[in-house]
């Protein structure tokens, strides 16, 4: 389960300086079950609008997202997410920040408490269950982040740049824990990312996107095998695929300049 299928969608919004922007334009995309997908693409094309609209924080102004068949029209617990900002609860402690989303739903308290542990320690939090958010380094804060995302057991998990706030070695450590974790737990990901070398390590399939009005220019199956480990940057094939990303994204902002 968790297959997401964005279908022919649009976005538009008006604004007061440029009138109606077309933020996507006609864009298609499905992603398999269990698929770790990345999204690449120029600032300003739309990546977290795409986001926003899977989650079901945003409305298409045409087009329709599915998950597993079913439209999106509101956030819903099928769908996990992880902001940048780690948006945690100052007040509460590190297990009842994880705990959070599951007291929203019916259900036995003493399960709840087994929950949430087993992902506070999934993430290598172990030993810090009772901290709260001001005691935690940023890189602590977001597995925090992602543990109560994987805690209400969603079927897609979507990541808005979750490492784009950290510092290179603390980002190197949680790429190789959320693909530890999402090889285990088999969740389909949708992932966006400003940092290719980021995409290509993490992703199944690399989709980059064209300037505003976003839509998908180019689609990478990645191919690399797994478990992957931070060696893989230097090697030829991993060089290739960036070089042929970055191709795409300087001819789109090269593209994008021209216009305005």
């Amino acid at each position: 389960m968790g297959q997401v299928q964005i279908e022919n969608v649009s976005l538009k919004f008006r604004t007061r300086r440029a009138g109606e922007v077309t933020a996507l334009d006609t864009l298609n995309l499905t992603i398999p079950e269990k698929q770790f997908a990345v999204i690449v693409g120029p600032s300003g094309c739309g990546k977290s609008s795409l986001l926003d609209l899977v989650a079901g924080l945003k409305q298409p102004s045409t087009g329709e997202c599915r998950v597993d068949g079913r439209a999106v029209h509101k956030p819903g617990p099928d769908r996990g997410m992880v902001p940048q900002s780690y948006t945690l609860f100052p007040w509460l402690t590190v297990q009842k920040n994880v705990e959070f989303g599951l007291s929203l739903r019916p259900g036995n308290p003493k399960e709840r408490v087994e929950v949430a542990r087993h992902y506070v320690n999934a993430v290598g939090l172990t030993g810090f269950a009772d901290a709260y958010p001001s005691q935690l380094s940023g890189g602590m804060k977001q597995r925090v982040a992602i543990a109560r995302a994987l805690a209400v057991n969603p079927e897609v998990l979507l990541m808005d740049e979750p490492f784009g706030a950290l510092d290179s070695q603390t980002r190197a450590v949680m790429q190789e824990l959320l693909v530890g974790i999402w090889e285990k737990e088999q969740k389909t990901v949708l992932f966006i990312t400003h940092d290719i070398d980021e995409a290509l390590f993490l992703g199944d399939v690399v989709h980059v996107m064209s300037a505003r009005p976003g839509r998908i220019i180019d689609t990478i199956n990645v191919g690399f095998g797994r478990p992957r480990h931070y060696d893989l940057v230097t090697s030829p094939e991993f060089v290739a695929l960036k070089k042929r990303i970055m191709g795409n994204l300087h001819r789109e902002v090269d593209k994008s300049m021209a216009m305005h």
